[in-house]
């Protein structure tokens, strides 16, 4: 079995995986057209936030060196609470501009 350490970052790198895999192909328009897409991307969202929540409890010092990490935190939260009023641009502009830095520094810790 897998550290907890390593365990959090490797479902992190899983969704984000999972969420490239979901969107490749798309843009915005065929996303937001896209009900099945969305859940799963926002599912995985869910994951990354509550993986890095797991990792500022447990392992600060882990945490710390995760970039966006906190808002990464911020976002599962509004997913998750504010389901009704999700912005489909929002979330698409996270994919394409927050993601790719974070997969690198989890590669990197990894």
């Amino acid at each position: 079995m897998l550290p907890e350490r390593s365990k959090l970052l490797l479902d992190i790198r899983q969704a984000l995986d999972d969420i490239g895999d979901f969107t490749r192909g798309l843009d915005l328009e065929a996303y937001s057209r896209d009900g099945k897409c969305r859940a799963a991307v926002e599912r995985k969202f869910e994951v990354i936030g509550e993986a890095c929540t797991r990792l500022r409890d447990r392992f600060p010092e882990v945490f710390e060196k995760v970039p966006d990490a906190r808002q990464m935190i911020s976002f599962r939260n509004r997913l998750i609470h504010g389901y009704d009023s999700v912005d489909d641009a929002i979330v698409w502009d996270v994919i394409m501009r927050k993601l790719p830095a974070l997969g690198r520094q989890v590669d990197d810790l990894l």
